[in-house]
């Protein structure tokens, strides 16, 4: 049995920072969090001194497609060198997102491809499929529009052993029959639609409950008359307690007003940050080969990808095209343009995603019996070091 303690930790937890505090942890879990002058558990294979820094539950992004000059859908190789880039940014586990091909035969390769995958470092909890069943594609253009159980069926067996969460539109016809099946091991997530309200709510009761990129690619219907306000998606997802919402918190997709007023309808558990990073996130600014084998724009280091050029009538030039963001950075802007603290941004980028997959009773919390996922932060909320499972896979 390996053990491992931290001690002298400025512990984050839900609602406050416990200081001076030790973690004790064995064979990858976290046996006791104990008050300073409080020795438990014996001796330990490692004992690190925090130094009263922070010790935060590890990042989890529902939502990523790269990073660092690195692509998920490239392959293998790609993926687990995100893997291993994703720990410096606190991430201990993540939904790798996956776009699809122009041949169904592609994608099924491209699933089985990455599902084996070594994951030494950051650990993949599933991928996510983001393009497969989207009304408003953006810039993942030229997809196949096959709605039935079959391809359903075979993109769950490609990307066995992981499940795998699905993106969909809740206007693509017949959603509300496939959902079920999508939906047995994670929800589904509602992205890039123009749907109505009654169309929304058979998507939410059959299996969505979760909208990710909140906001971003969810058009507002209009005016039904003069002075008569429409609703659609976003109304219908914000006044449905069991649907939960993310955010791309970078100062430019997303108003940091309409974030308060997701936390304000949705409550503090139900609110996540995610990335959606494109090839740049990592990288400074320049031009690079994004989603989709397309070029895209980044004008300083941090910011969102915009396109060069015009894929779809949802997609034009100069628009945007997922972000530049790390899940560190992500936290930063989340005390900063939402002026919230530490323990609430924190439930946002490591609680609240591991409830959104039904993981928040062993990830998302530095508790005894958690997974013993860390992140180490100095003062600044700079990365020190970052655990998994027990493991140091970062430091600094």
């Amino acid at each position: 049995m390996k053990r491992l303690v931290i001690t002298n930790a400025s512990v984050v937890t839900d609602n406050t920072i416990l200081a001076g505090y030790s973690v004790y942890c064995a064979d990858g879990v976290i046996e006791a969090v104990v008050p300073p002058g409080s020795d438990k558990h014996g001796v330990a294979d490692v004992v690190l001194d925090a130094g009263g820094k922070f010790l935060l539950p590890g990042f989890i992004d529902l939502h990523i497609h790269g990073s660092y000059n690195k692509m998920i859908d490239s392959g293998t190789a790609d993926l687990e060198a995100l893997c291993r880039i994703l720990p410096r940014y606190g991430v201990t586990g993540f939904l790798p997102t996956v776009t699809p091909m122009k041949e169904p035969a592609e994608d099924y390769r491209l699933l089985k491809e990455l599902a084996s995958a070594s994951s030494e470092g950051t650990e993949i909890l599933g991928f996510f499929l983001e393009g497969h069943y989207l009304q408003l594609t953006g810039a993942i253009a030229n997809i196949p529009r096959i709605y039935d159980v079959q391809r359903v069926e075979d993109l769950l067996s490609s990307a066995a052993p992981y499940s795998c969460v699905f993106g969909v539109s809740p206007e693509v016809p017949g959603i509300e029959k496939l959902l079920p099946l999508m939906a047995k091991a994670y929800p589904a997530f509602i992205t890039h639609t123009k749907a109505t309200v009654e169309q929304t709510k058979k998507a939410i009761q059959a299996g969505a409950r979760h909208a990710t990129h909140f906001y971003n690619v969810f058009p507002y219907p209009g005016d039904k008359e003069g002075g008569v306000r429409g609703c659609g998606t976003v109304e219908a997802i914000m006044a449905d307690p069991s649907v939960s919402v993310d955010f791309i918190l970078d100062g430019e997709h997303v108003d940091p007003v309409a974030i308060e007023m997701a936390l304000a309808c949705k409550g503090h558990d139900n609110v996540s940050l995610i990335t959606d990073a494109n090839i740049n996130a990592g990288l400074p600014p320049g031009r690079y080969t994004g989603i989709g084998g397309r070029p895209i724009t980044v004008a300083y280091e941090g910011a969102p990808a915009r396109m060069v050029d015009s894929y779809s009538d949802d997609a034009p030039p100069g628009g945007l095209v997922g972000s530049g963001l790390t899940m560190d950075r992500a936290l930063r802007n989340a005390i900063k343009l939402l002026g919230i603290n530490l323990p609430l941004a924190s439930k946002m980028v490591s609680a609240n995603p591991a409830r959104v997959l039904g993981l928040e009773h062993v990830k998302g919390r530095i508790a005894e019996g958690y997974a013993a996922d860390f992140v180490l932060m100095n003062d600044a909320l700079q990365v020190v070091s970052c655990h998994i499972a027990g493991t140091q896979r970062f430091s600094s």
